[in-house]
């Protein structure tokens, strides 16, 4: 089983997470932030991945530490549960329309951090979230799990809609990259031999 169990003690959050990357999308979050909650789950549902994340924060400052420090520790969880990457797709990428929003999401499980973030949102916040926080969850996953993961809107004016399509769109595009192939699940899927 590709699973993972990551725990993060700092002291401004204390998180623990589970994930299974062959689940079928439960997910239980509780990060005392409601719309990374959402977010979340979202992210769990499209990937197929299960999700349990609980963490206590000092969200009486503000949501950065939380959010961050969770994309931390979902990114060190994906990289544990991948190991070498063997048999594994590498590459995913999902195109997706949310009302008037549409986003492309693509992913490179190359063992290299980049983040493409090409999205232009149009509210600092969404209810008591600060919309530039999304960013940063993202760069604290590829940097915890080196990857490629790249953002690009085509359309859209709803913050909403469009950081709902990127989450989204990143589940269908890690759920593809993390995919075994069939009659190669001993590849590790890269020219030079190694995910690096």
């Amino acid at each position: 089983m590709r699973t993972a169990t990551i725990t993060r003690n700092t002291t401004e959050t204390q998180i623990t997470l589970d994930l299974n990357l062959d689940g079928a999308g439960a997910c239980e979050v509780d990060t005392g932030c409601g719309f990374l909650d959402h977010m979340l789950e979202l992210l769990a549902r499209h990937g197929r991945f299960d999700l349990t994340v609980r963490c206590t924060g000092d969200t009486e400052v503000d949501f950065h530490h939380t959010v961050e420090d969770v994309g931390i520790c979902l990114g060190k969880a994906f990289a544990q549960a991948l190991g070498e990457g063997r048999g594994i797709a590498r590459y995913g990428n999902f195109l997706l329309p949310m009302d008037e929003t549409l986003v492309l999401c693509a992913v490179d499980l190359s063992g290299r951090a980049a983040l493409g973030w090409q999205l232009h949102l149009p509210s600092q916040r969404v209810g008591t979230f600060d919309t530039e926080l999304a960013k940063e969850f993202w760069l604290g996953f590829v940097r915890c799990c080196p990857s490629a993961v790249h953002f690009v809107q085509l359309a859209g004016e709803n913050t909403h809609h469009i950081l709902e399509a990127a989450f989204k769109g990143a589940g269908r595009a890690l759920g593809q990259a993390v995919a075994i192939q069939p009659g190669r699940e001993q590849e590790i899927p890269s020219t030079k031999g190694v995910l690096v």
